[in-house]
């Protein structure tokens, strides 16, 4: 049964779902949505700072089918967020088939790291320096979204601000237990450079998830 199963979730037809829950998108160009997020569990690119480090380990996820993540989103909300986790880790081209079909908005939250599957409205890439992302994505984001820890980040996030499409908004965002060292050199870094803009974790700020 176990093989099965395992078969199915590497179809995509079966994916390990650490959470799922309504709340208000807190990031980036969407910030202040009423979204539905979808939480799929696995992840081998390993950031330090990551603030869902119990989504790494997708064995500790139970496989859940399509179907029943979609009819539980349909009932929220016209915009889901798919995040992880790094969702691209499975293939995303039944649930995002099934989800369009219900007339949804889809949008993505990845690192880029893996083959881009599945049908997006929105493609948030936020790559790492561990693990890059497939040269693919990089034509296809709709934002780039670096997380910036050091001031070594700003010239990883040029480098990769170089090798996304010319209508892709930028944003830097400063990680959250550094917020108050790394954010006034980031204010500083976009009115110098004011082609990026400043993305906040303002659902932390709200205190909601």
């Amino acid at each position: 049964m176990k093989k099965e199963i395992q078969q199915l979730v590497n179809q995509g037809k079966m994916l390990p779902l650490m959470e799922e829950f309504y709340t208000i998108q807190g990031e980036g160009f969407h910030k202040g949505t009423a979204a539905y997020f979808i939480r799929v569990g696995g992840c081998d690119v390993g950031c330090h700072w990551c603030d869902v480090k119990e989504s790494w380990n997708a064995d500790l996820h139970p496989p859940i089918e399509i179907n029943k993540i979609v009819d539980n989103a349909v009932k929220f909300s016209d915009t889901i967020v798919i995040t992880g986790g790094e969702p691209l880790t499975w293939d995303m081209t039944e649930l995002t088939s099934q989800l369009k079909e219900k007339g949804l908005n889809i949008h993505i939250e990845t690192s880029g790291a893996y083959p881009l599957t599945g049908i997006w409205d929105w493609i948030c890439l936020s790559p790492k320096k561990l693990k890059l992302p497939t040269e693919e994505i990089y034509q296809k984001a709709h934002e780039l979204k670096v997380i910036v820890f050091n001031n070594n980040d700003f010239r990883f996030a040029e480098e990769q601000a170089a090798k996304v499409n010319k209508d892709c908004i930028l944003y830097l965002q400063p990680e959250w237990s550094k917020r108050e060292k790394v954010t006034p050199s980031i204010v500083d870094y976009v009115m110098k450079h004011p082609k990026w803009k400043v993305s906040l974790q303002t659902h932390k700020y709200l205190n909601i998830p």
